[in-house]
């Protein structure tokens, strides 16, 4: 039977049994229909996580852990923003992948220029959910776009279409990448880009779509350091 998994406000599962946290008594009770002896997971966002059962409303605590799940290298995505539902798929495949966090940027070809904050709430809903159905111990946050200058620093790095230099398999396990939207970054912002310190690696001799680059990346960087297969 599957166990199912939640996040939940930590001070929701504190002790050794306490009632069914209300932020999710509705998913557990009428959703799912668990009833008492059914088991499930709760998370509360700092990397550790509870096995429970459930006893007449209650959760009793049988077991708590580190999450095997969290990777130790943490890699932050700087995502441009994407038309359509480009974004929700960046934030699903990353999560899934092992991506700490996201920082979502507006450059000068976004074709979406913003993000709305009921968007927002989605995107992060989208990461709750993704963490929480690959077993991560961590939601990673999705912040609110700003300008792309305002998001890096040296030493982070920039991916850009048929740039030449190094690869990203030259420069070892960064811990911040930069990728673009639909049509790339401009040659005003790869410029700038040097001038502030950030390494500009090129994606290789075939053009990918932005939202499948973030998920090749963090897989390649995840890789490399031991996170993923």
């Amino acid at each position: 039977m599957t166990v199912h998994r939640f996040f939940v406000p930590p001070e929701q599962a504190a002790g050794n049994r306490f009632v069914i946290p209300p932020a999710i008594e509705r998913q557990v009770r009428t959703v799912l229909r668990l009833r008492d002896g059914d088991r499930i997971v709760l998370l509360t966002g700092d990397g550790s996580e509870a096995t429970c059962r459930l006893e007449a409303g209650d959760c009793v605590v049988e077991d708590r852990r580190t999450s095997a799940g969290e990777p130790a290298h943490r890699l932050t995505v700087v995502q441009a923003l994407l038309k359509g539902d480009g974004l929700e798929t960046v934030i699903q495949q990353g999560t899934e992948l092992g991506v700490a966090a996201f920082r979502l940027v507006v450059t000068e070809r976004c074709v979406a220029r913003e993000v709305s904050p009921r968007k927002l709430e989605r995107l992060r809903a989208i990461a709750r959910e993704a963490a929480e159905q690959s077993e991560r111990g961590r939601v990673p946050p999705v912040e609110a776009p700003v300008p792309l200058s305002d998001a890096v620093a040296g030493g982070d790095v920039l991916l850009a279409e048929r740039v030449d230099g190094p690869r990203l398999r030259d420069i070892g396990g960064p811990s911040v990448v930069v990728v673009g939207p639909e049509g790339g970054f401009s040659p005003a912002e790869l410029a700038a880009a040097e001038e502030r310190g950030l390494a500009l690696v090129g994606l290789g001799p075939r053009i990918l779509r932005s939202q499948t680059v973030a998920a090749a990346v963090a897989a390649a960087v995840l890789s490399r350091t031991g996170d993923f297969a």
